[in-house]
């Protein structure tokens, strides 16, 4: 079973950031606009069993599932830091409603009226984050050169930063609860082992969004917002979202006042607006690709040579005093070489797709043997929600796959292709390049028929 004779690959989307438009962002991303992304992602050639959601909710199989999907923001877009948010935050919502009321009503809901408020007051206000270091900021204080703090409250209810500061984590609840997210190895997606610089660093970062915090909250999972600020949000942080300044500021006063979920609201958005119309379409595209880089150039060169096989085998041909039907014997090269090279130029293997086999990536070529425990780890690492940088390239396969000759690279190994819906997407671009073989090659053919002999032979 294929897809349609016009169907197409998912075009590649640029990597450079837009942020969402206000109509965008006041949507709810898991409502109409959800439906509407999804009608568009099948009109860009991802069908339904390779939606993102279905990535996401782990209803694929390799190589499309969200280990891969990771894997290729890592090492092919290097912006693996929104997918690692996104999974965060979800698995934070999820543990925020298992809390009981009376802990969820200490973080209040940060509503749409308020972020639309928070937005029209920093219109005021053009360079809502400062710039200045802590060091300059401490010796012009009391001076006429001080920047007032702003302290964020919220109105209509009372202020839960007025509370006398008690023993946190009261009755033995630990503040970070441990998660069930799915795609955790460890049971959740919060490692303790973090550097106590967290602290600081979220501090720094309300400073420079003129935010004053009160240094005691109740509030259920402030220590893992602040851990999350110091990782995605604060300046300079080993995975620092691409936000603007405007959205930076907005979500830290957002902080300031609940650890609610809704907090997150705008960034999720943008967070959610890029993976899934840049980073999921462009990882369907690169996973359809069956070959690595080196086996589809050398495709290419097959499928040029058949080509120049065809036109030198017709041209001796013509040129002889043979029959105008031994002129069709050129269909060969003409065929098999505009089938490879059709299917090349859209990143398969014709050779590697008669068998549904892949190649191994390259960071999985050494996942046996003495690198096994540290891909283990890297594996555990990227989805821990407040690991270090994703930064690879001193990972021990990088070394090695350079040092791998050409041939090799070539002829890598294979590993059978488990994913249906990718098998149809690969079964319906080879019959494209058949068909398109077939009449490329039929036109071709025709032309050589039609010239006079040459007689020269």
């Amino acid at each position: 079973m294929v897809y349609s004779l016009t169907y197409r690959r998912p075009p590649y989307v640029d990597s450079r950031r837009e942020s969402l438009s206000s109509e965008k962002t006041g949507q709810s991303v898991g409502g109409s606009t959800l439906a509407e992304s999804q009608d568009t992602a099948v009109n860009f050639g991802i069908p339904e069993a390779l939606s993102f959601d279905r990535i996401i909710d782990g209803g694929t199989c390799p190589p499309c599932t969200t280990r891969d999907f990771m894997n290729y923001l890592i090492y092919i877009e290097h912006a693996a830091e929104n997918l690692q948010f996104f999974l965060w935050h979800k698995d934070y919502t999820k543990r925020f409603d298992l809390l009981p009321a009376n802990e969820q009503n200490l973080a209040p809901v940060w509503t749409v009226e308020q972020a639309e408020a928070q937005i029209l007051a920093m219109k005021d206000n053009p360079n809502p984050m400062k710039t200045i270091a802590p060091e300059v900021a401490a010796v012009f204080k009391g001076s006429d050169f001080a920047s007032p703090k702003i302290t964020v409250v919220e109105t209509g209810k009372g202020n839960p930063f007025n509370t006398p500061p008690i023993t946190p984590n009261t009755g033995g609840r630990e503040s970070i609860a441990p998660s069930e997210y799915p795609w955790s190895d460890s049971g959740s997606t919060v490692r303790s082992g973090f550097k106590a610089s967290h602290d600081k660093k979220a501090a720094e970062a309300f400073d420079s969004a003129d935010v004053k915090l009160q240094p005691f909250t109740i509030q259920p999972f402030r220590e893992e917002i602040s851990r999350i600020i110091a990782t995605y949000v604060a300046d300079g942080a080993p995975r620092q979202l691409n936000l603007s300044s405007k959205e930076r500021a907005a979500l830290l006063h957002a902080l300031a006042v609940t650890t609610h979920p809704t907090a997150f609201r705008q960034v999720i958005h943008t967070v959610e607006w890029a993976l899934r119309h840049q980073a999921h379409q462009n990882f369907i595209r690169w996973t359809i690709c069956n070959g690595n880089r080196p086996r589809v150039i050398f495709a290419r060169g097959l499928g040029i040579a058949g080509i120049v096989g065809g036109i030198l085998a017709a041209v001796l041909i013509v040129l002889s005093n043979a029959g105008r039907g031994w002129r069709v014997l050129s269909a060969i090269g003409f065929g098999v070489g505009i089938a490879t090279l059709v299917a090349a130029w859209k990143g398969m293997c014709v050779v590697l797709h008669g068998m549904h086999h892949r190649h191994l990536r390259p960071w999985e070529l050494f996942a046996e043997g003495d690198d096994a425990s540290s891909a283990v780890e890297m594996k555990q690492d990227s989805f821990d929600s407040l690991g270090s940088s994703n930064s690879y390239e001193d990972q021990p396969w990088v070394a090695k796959y350079e040092k791998r000759n050409l041939i090799r690279k070539v002829f890598d190994r294979e590993v059978w292709i488990q994913e249906p819906a990718l098998r149809q997407i690969q079964d319906t671009i080879f019959l494209q390049a058949i068909l398109g073989s077939l009449v490329l090659t039929a036109i071709c053919v025709g032309i050589f028929v039609a010239l006079p002999k040459g007689r020269y032979y």
